[in-house]
């Protein structure tokens, strides 16, 4: 069976995620890290957990599979381009489309051929483009939200490659993974990705999912995690080096900031990490990289730029 409604909303959101993956005739490869959302209620939330006044208008999908969520996203997409075109003047109805999209990247090509042919009304109504290609390779498309249920073996690489397009993103990662990019300073699982994440976004765990929420299950319990795109409150006057200052000082998350800073020159490109010790404050050289919050990791990462003679790595 494949999509062959015209109707707008009506046609999508509501089908069986066991039948589509039937219908697809390849069971999800945990080999391959895919593990397919297979419970109804938490498909169905899942779109809702974007920001109540995030643009829908071109929205993206990573790691598509056998559709259900794709599916969810379509009703999305479908409701916002039913309400673009009554938006239209009688003079544009011949107009492009410009609300109301859903790209979807998958890496499986048996996958991609599959949602091509179970939405091939979508397709052809210019509603659904499928990307056949890993997301850590291809073009992103121009998008103004993503939503998707990341292959967790390359989650962190995704979510960096997204976060800094500045769009709001709900995606579903492994619940360990999920409670350090929200944890805040002096928590057990504070670190790099905490601060990083925290740099872009206002991150919040929206749901926990059970692993029995996925066929094949999963080894891990799994979270939902939505990224508002937010301007920090520091500035940074180099964002590369800043990130990478926070890499390298994490690395000796045990040490003082003192001895963090003097062991990690090599990671941080610093030639002269003395001077930046010596600039510093006692209290904060004091602390460990876990007791700064991201604002006194940026106002550090400007004293180090001013004295360390930082150089590209």
């Amino acid at each position: 069976m494949t999509d062959s409604s015209t109707g707008a909303g009506a046609a999508y959101g509501d089908r069986d995620p066991d039948a589509l993956a039937r219908r697809a005739g390849e069971r999800a490869n945990p080999d391959r890290d895919q593990h397919f959302l297979v419970d109804d209620r938490v498909l169905d939330r899942i779109p809702a957990y974007l920001p109540d006044d995030a643009d829908v208008s071109h929205l993206l999908e990573i790691g598509g599979g056998a559709g259900a969520l794709t599916d969810r996203l379509l009703a999305v997409a479908a409701a916002d381009a039913s309400a673009g075109s009554a938006d239209l003047d009688a003079d544009d109805s011949d107009a492009d489309r410009t609300a109301g999209r859903l790209s979807v990247i998958e890496r499986d090509g048996t996958f991609a051929d599959f949602l091509r042919e179970e939405f091939a009304t979508a397709v052809d109504d210019g509603l659904l483009d499928v990307i056949e290609g890993d997301a850590l390779d291809v073009d992103l498309p121009p998008f103004t939200a993503c939503v998707a249920n990341l292959p967790y073996g390359v989650s962190s690489e995704i979510a960096f490659r997204l976060l800094p397009e500045g769009k709001p993103l709900v995606l579903m990662f492994q619940a360990e993974f999920a409670e350090r990019m929200v944890a805040s300073a002096g928590e057990s699982e504070y670190g790099r990705l905490s601060v990083s994440a925290q740099h872009y976004a206002a991150v919040e765990i929206v749901e926990r999912v059970p692993k029995e929420a996925f066929d094949p299950q999963p080894a891990v319990e799994s979270a939902v995690v939505r990224c508002t795109p937010r301007d920090p409150d520091y500035e940074v006057g180099d964002e590369a080096f800043f990130l990478r200052f926070v890499k390298a000082l994490f690395t000796q998350r045990r040490k003082t900031v003192r001895n963090a800073i003097r062991n990690t020159g090599h990671i941080s490109g610093l030639d002269d990490p003395e001077a930046v010790v010596d600039a510093a404050g006692e209290e904060l050289l004091r602390q460990r990289p876990g007791d700064l919050d991201p604002s006194s990791f940026a106002a550090l990462a400007e004293l180090a730029r001013d004295h360390g003679s930082p150089t590209e790595v």
